[in-house]
């Protein structure tokens, strides 16, 4: 068990007064060079519950404190996924888990089926786990490449993070580093996948995909949303 000087009550409140600083919607020059806001700190327009018929699942997920707050608890969970598929694009947020250790993540090359709220894809993974360097470990691509060298911020601090997806080449990036990187189809990928639970599945198969934001039963909280649109 970590333990850690600041209550959850003490910690939650800074993270709220912390959501009053997060970072500037896009400006005219962002724009200029295609960066969109997919979640501006106030409404939730661009998401909606991933195997629902339209709509955003009120019961799993919250705008707090500037942030897209999963509540997490007992239930069935609902990730979260973008109104739009997309399959070469460079996407960056902020995310911070509020329990460590807690639990989540942002999947790409995400599919869909009606009835299921649970993405299937390929996984940035986000927790509290300052120690770790295993592939379940912060900034992997979960359960198949373990990230290097990953350092976080504090327990109560969000983890600046990027993805960028151009063609077959995917990288991951933790608080300015690049952690991870990898081609779609190559031998290394292969033989990673081939000792994971995606063996033997449509994992990533298709480029065309949602992202998803994770609901894993444990908190979280992601603001800074933006994303871009790439050419192969």
């Amino acid at each position: 068990m970590i333990r850690h000087a600041l209550s959850f009550a003490a910690i939650l409140s800074l993270v709220f007064l912390l959501g009053a600083d997060a970072p500037r919607d896009a400006s005219s020059s962002d724009v200029e060079k295609g960066w969109q806001v997919l979640f501006d700190g106030t409404s939730t327009d661009g998401w909606r519950g991933l195997g629902m018929d339209g709509g955003f699942p009120h019961d799993r997920w919250e705008v707090r404190g500037g942030c897209l707050h999963c509540k997490g608890g007992a239930g069935k969970t609902v990730d979260l996924i973008t109104v739009r598929k997309y399959e070469n694009f460079e996407i960056v947020f902020q995310g911070m888990c509020p329990r460590p250790p807690g639990n989540s993540g942002v999947k790409y090359r995400v599919q869909e089926k009606k009835g299921d709220g649970f993405a299937f894809g390929p996984e940035y993974q986000i927790m509290y786990d300052p120690d770790a360097t295993d592939r379940h470990a912060t900034g992997s691509l979960y359960d198949c490449i373990a990230p290097r060298g990953k350092t976080l911020r504090g327990p109560a601090e969000f983890n600046d993070s990027r993805i960028l997806v151009r063609g077959g080449r995917v990288e991951h990036w933790l608080n300015g580093v690049k952690v991870v990187e990898f081609e779609f189809g190559s031998d290394e990928l292969k033989a990673a996948v081939a000792k994971s639970k995606f063996r033997n599945t449509a994992w990533a198969k298709e480029p065309l995909g949602y992202i998803a934001l994770q609901d894993h039963h444990e908190e979280v909280m992601f603001r800074a949303i933006r994303l871009r649109e790439l050419s192969k």
